[in-house]
């Protein structure tokens, strides 16, 4: 199977890039990357010939290349892989014109009569002996009647042969698609697993991020508090001082204030005062406080 495969696939790149170029079949088959250079010394053809024939296939998609560069020399190698699947389905439209070609001929032999001129060996249709007079244009002897036995024969023959390799080569065909689709499901499968962990891992990184923001704004604000906690007791600190100044001026001067027109003030006036100083000094305080405990 496989040696009539590379056979077909050797005429078939015949008819495409013309002769002497079907052993490329046979160095490409099955095998992967070959470099160029490799390909032309077992042709025994120059590297720009075997360039053109590839370039041909290429062009129909049936080999694919890579190139990589030769760090020696500095120019770029061409390495190339026969297209299978693309060979297969270029090979299953050949074969089945070729069919369609001896269906053609078999309808002709079978419905249809030749007259053939046995001194100069040419066959000619029934309309064109008639043409003629049944007489060759050649010779000028007289046409016989053509037995169509054998080349209704040769016809079937060739049909159900070709038949068979088109059904090698579209079980061949089955094969290599289906290959293809597990190929193509696995890496679909190594890309689902890749992004899910992908996904995963990004997960983690925006939940960390998220953690270190936190943090950061709970110790920014943690600074600000204290910060605003040193202010607020700096300003208890102050409003006590003035309260205890307060506090030591009134016992001083509480026994004998005097009024306008001589008289004593009584002290409970001046401890009035005192108290609506301390009260007002303490309401500041404890607002500053519960704004802290706000921010907390």
């Amino acid at each position: 199977m496989v040696m009539l495969q590379v056979k077909l696939l050797h005429d078939l790149i015949e008819e495409m890039a013309g002769e002497n170029t079907g052993r490329i079949a046979e160095i490409l088959f099955k095998k992967k990357d070959v470099n160029e250079f490799l390909i032309a010394k077992k042709m025994e053809l120059t590297i720009n010939q075997v360039r053109n024939i590839l370039y041909k296939l290429s062009a129909d998609n049936l080999v694919s290349f890579i190139r990589k560069k030769d760090k020696r020399k500095g120019w770029y190698i061409y390495y190339w892989t026969l297209n299978t699947e693309k060979c297969l389905m270029k090979l299953e439209n050949s074969l089945m014109k070729k069919i369609a070609n001896f269906e053609g001929v078999l309808n002709s032999r079978e419905t249809k009569r030749f007259y053939v001129c046995k001194s100069c060996d040419i066959e000619v249709s029934e309309e064109k002996a008639l043409e003629n007079g049944f007489s060759c244009e050649e010779c000028a002897d007289i046409y016989e009647l053509s037995d169509n036995s054998r080349p209704i024969r040769e016809a079937k023959t060739w049909i159900t042969r070709t038949n068979r390799n088109v059904d090698m080569i579209r079980k061949e065909l089955e094969i290599v698609q289906k290959k293809k689709k597990i190929a193509r499901k696995r890496a679909s499968n190594k890309l689902d697993k890749e992004e899910a962990k992908r996904k995963e891992l990004m997960k983690i990184i925006r939940a960390a991020a998220r953690k270190k923001v936190a943090e950061a704004k709970a110790k920014a604000a943690g600074k600000v508090v204290k910060k605003v906690k040193k202010k607020v007791e700096k300003k208890v600190k102050k409003v006590k001082k003035v309260v205890k100044k307060v506090k030591k001026k009134v016992t001083v001067t509480r026994k004998s204030i005097p009024s306008k027109k001589g008289t004593k003030v009584p002290a409970s006036s001046g401890k009035k005062k005192v108290k609506k100083v301390v009260k007002k000094k303490v309401s500041l305080a404890s607002k500053l406080k519960k704004k802290i405990a706000g921010r907390k």
